[in-house]
C-alpha cells in the first residue's frame, strides 16, 4: 500500500511512518518547508511538501495514494491562536476530507482525542458516550470537537474513514511529558501540581499498533478509544520515584496555582508569552475530569496494549 501520513515529522506520526514503512508500505509524508524532519532521518519515506490549510497542496500530495492517516493538528493549551488553531485543526481536515474523497483513497484515519467527548466528570465512558458539555474547555476541544463531525458526517456519506481517540501519549521521545520525566531524573523538578488528575495512557507504539488495526479491519465511520488505562499524576511520580530511587516532587498547594495561573495568564496574553500555568491549564488539572474505556479496540480488533505501568517502567528504564 502507498500511505499518506499528515503531520508525519510529529511525535506520533513519525513512529507510524516507521512502523508503515518496516511493513513494507511505501510512505508518504505531508510536511511544510523549513520542518524540522530529524525524527524522520532514518525511515523511508518519500516528502510531500505542503500545509493541510492549503487544498492544492494536499490534492497534490493525495493523488496516487491507497491509505491516508491525518494526524497533523494545532495541539496546545493556555495562550493559543484561536484563529489559527480553527484554521489547521478544522480547516485543515476539511482539505484532507475533499482530497481524499476526490483522489478515491481505499480508506482514511482520522487521529481524534478523548476531549471531543468533553468533559465526563468523572465518570468512565466508551464510544457510545454522547457529549452532554455544552460549552468548550479549550480552543482544542472545540476546533478537534468540529473536525470530528466533519469525518462523521464524510463517513455517513458513504466515505470509508475511521478515528482513533487518544488519551495522554507517552514514549521515550515524547515531546510533553518527556521532558517533564528528565527534569525529575536529574533532580530538577522539585515541585508539581495536581496530582489527582486522572490520566489516561496510552505508548506511542500501542498508538500506532491500533491505528494500523482500525486501517486493515475497522468498519468505516467507527470510533476507537486508544487508552490502556489510567494513573493519576501523583500516582506516576510515585512510580518513577520508586524505580529511580528519586523523591517524587513536592504538590503545590491548589489555592496557590489558581492564584499564580491567574496572575499569569493576563501576562502571558500581553506578551504573547506562554506561561507554564494559565488558567485554561488549571481548569485541565483541577475542573476537567474525563474518563475513559479503550476496551472496544481490544475486544473488536484484537488490539493489546501495554500496561500504563509497564509504559512508566519502560520510561524510566529506557533500553
Amino acid at each position: 500500500m502507498k500511505a499518506l501520513i499528515t503531520g508525519a515529522n510529529g511525535f506520533t506520526g513519525s513512529h507510524l511512518a516507521q512502523a508503515l514503512a518496516k511493513r513494507g508500505h511505501e510512505v508518504v509524508a505531508l510536511v511544510r518547508q523549513g520542518s524540522d524532519l530529524s525524527r524522520l532521518k532514518d525511515v523511508a519515506v518519500d516528502y510531500a511538501y505542503g500545509d493541510i490549510t492549503d487544498l492544492a497542496s494536499v490534492q497534490a500530495a493525495i493523488a496516487q495514494v491507497d491509505w491516508v492517516f491525518h494526524l497533523a493538528a494545532y495541539v496546545e493549551l493556555g495562550i493559543v491562536d484561536g484563529a489559527r488553531m480553527e484554521r489547521v485543526n478544522v480547516d485543515g481536515t476539511r482539505n484532507v476530507l475533499t482530497a481524499a474523497r476526490a483522489a478515491n483513497v481505499q480508506k482514511m484515519l482520522y487521529c481524534s482525542t478523548i476531549g471531543v467527548y468533553g468533559d465526563t466528570q468523572g465518570t468512565v465512558i466508551d464510544e457510545t458516550f454522547k457529549r452532554t458539555q455544552k460549552t468548550f474547555s479549550s480552543a482544542y476541544d472545540r476546533t478537534k470537537l468540529r473536525a470530528q463531525q466533519l469525518v462523521d458526517q464524510a463517513a455517513a456519506e458513504g466515505f470509508p474513514v475511521v478515528s482513533v481517540m487518544p488519551s495522554g501519549i507517552f514514549g521515550a521521545d515524547d515531546p510533553h511529558f518527556g521532558p517533564v520525566l528528565q527534569a525529575f531524573c536529574s533532580g530538577k523538578l522539585k515541585v508539581w501540581a495536581g496530582g489527582d488528575r486522572i490520566t489516561g495512557i496510552v505508548h506511542v507504539d500501542d498508538l500506532v499498533d491500533l491505528m494500523l488495526l482500525a486501517m486493515e479491519k475497522a468498519p468505516s465511520g467507527d470510533h476507537y478509544i486508544a487508552s490502556a488505562g489510567e494513573l493519576t499524576t501523583r500516582d506516576m511520580f510515585a512510580l518513577f520515584g520508586k524505580l529511580t530511587e528519586l523523591d517524587p516532587p513536592t504538590e503545590i498547594a491548589e489555592p496557590v496555582v489558581r492564584v499564580v495561573g491567574n496572575l499569569l495568564t493576563p501576562i502571558g496574553k500581553l506578551l504573547n508569552w506562554q506561561p507554564p500555568i494559565s488558567r485554561e491549564r488549571i481548569h485541565y488539572l483541577y475542573d476537567r475530569c474525563v474518563r475513559v474505556d479503550g476496551s472496544k479496540a481490544m475486544r473488536e480488533l484484537g488490539w493489546a496494549p501495554r500496561s500504563p505501568e509497564t509504559v512508566i517502567r519502560e520510561l524510566a528504564s529506557p533500553s
